[in-house]
């Protein structure tokens, strides 16, 4: 079953394992103060696990229905909640996480986020992506509407699904958004639902010949990038871990990985690459109601195993990741299927047998 929106607090969303609650931090950056809020508030209102997803949002999980008004009412206290659901709907705002105060993605996001009111209702799933740096890095990272790094040097407006955009200047951004984004609507959008499916012209105003600047590299796990394997933790680690190092503010990517902010250095998390920063797998069974297998021991397990990147999904909504992989296992009534080569109905032992020692 495809539900085609995205839970957020004020709009969670019942998984196998309870409410599911989504929170979006303002500039991809929480500080520690918040952190800790939120270890508490995962632990006293949910099960104590804590998501990173591919938008650089955190999810709680495992919240009762009983227990959610507290918890809402605890994360706008923090400032992690707006305190207008419909102002919430509007902050699917993906900031590169390596900004610095005052550059033009930390002042261009500060300015949208001041104009939520200005912006439409968008359909599910859209967003929007800042990423102003010396060279883009959110490239692959699911987005509508974005601002990035012209491969000579100016700053570039484009939509997605386009190779190329115009340059605009860091005052002219904002405004440039929130008309490409009414545009959008403006056209029938919202039959499309996204973007790059949006085959309508673009107006003279957002086209141009500049392409983007090539990507850069994401940060590997180290002392200062912290790797969540699964993008999955839980409170009491995230709680242990804020109080040995005394980091003054976490930054999250949509990679499974933390910027860590000030404070010393603390065991907890990766801190070098690792097989399993290579592996997508979604939570599966029991903490999905559409799942009838369990994917993430299984995607330990086979890490080390396999060459290049492993997706194991629990369905075929394959929703842990949005490219291809090189190897791809769907689960089917409590098997596995393989893409490539070809393979139906193993079980986790076959699987291993596959790609282990032969």
């Amino acid at each position: 079953m495809i539900r085609g929106w995205c839970p957020d607090a004020w709009r969670p969303m019942m998984a196998g394992d309870g409410l599911l609650v989504r929170i979006r931090p303002r500039l991809s950056r929480l500080t520690g103060t918040q952190a800790r809020a939120l270890a508490q508030a995962a632990q006293t209102h949910g099960n104590g696990m804590i998501d990173l997803t591919n938008r650089a949002n955190l999810q709680l999980r495992g919240v009762t229905e009983a227990g959610w008004p507290a918890l809402l009412s605890d994360l706008q206290h923090h400032h992690l909640v707006d305190a207008d659901p419909a102002m919430e709907a509007r902050r699917t705002i993906l900031t590169a996480p390596d900004w610095q105060a005052g550059d033009d993605t930390h002042a261009i996001a500060t300015a949208l986020l001041g104009r939520l009111p200005d912006l439409p209702d968008l359909p599910p799933k859209m967003g929007f992506a800042i990423d102003a740096g010396p060279a883009p890095i959110l490239t692959r990272t699911p987005a509508d509407f974005r601002i990035e790094r012209a491969s000579d040097g100016a700053l570039l407006l484009r939509a997605e699904g386009r190779a190329t955009g115009c340059t605009i200047t860091a005052n002219e951004a904002p405004d440039a958004l929130i008309a490409l984004a009414r545009w959008f609507l403006a056209t029938g959008g919202v039959q499309a639902r996204r973007m790059a499916r949006h085959a309508v012209p673009l107006p003279g105003w957002a086209t141009g010949p500049h392409a983007p600047a090539p990507t850069r590299a994401i940060p590997q796990p180290a002392p200062a990038v912290r790797g969540i394997p699964f993008g999955r933790t839980d409170a009491a680690t995230l709680a242990a871990f804020l109080h040995a190092s005394g980091a003054e503010a976490l930054r999250l990517t949509p990679w499974r990985r933390m910027l860590v902010e000030g404070g010393t250095d603390a065991p907890g998390f990766l801190t070098a690459p690792s097989p399993l920063m290579d592996v997508d797998a979604c939570p599966g069974a029991p903490a999905c109601p559409q799942a009838s297998v369990e994917t993430r021991a299984l995607a330990t397990r086979l890490a080390p195993l396999v060459p290049g990147t492993l997706h194991v999904s629990a369905c075929a909504k394959h929703c842990a990741r949005a490219h291809p992989a090189d190897i791809v296992l769907t689960g089917r009534d409590g098997r596995f299927d393989l893409a490539h080569p070809p393979r139906s109905g193993l079980s986790p032992d076959q699987v291993l047998a596959l790609f282990g020692p032969q």
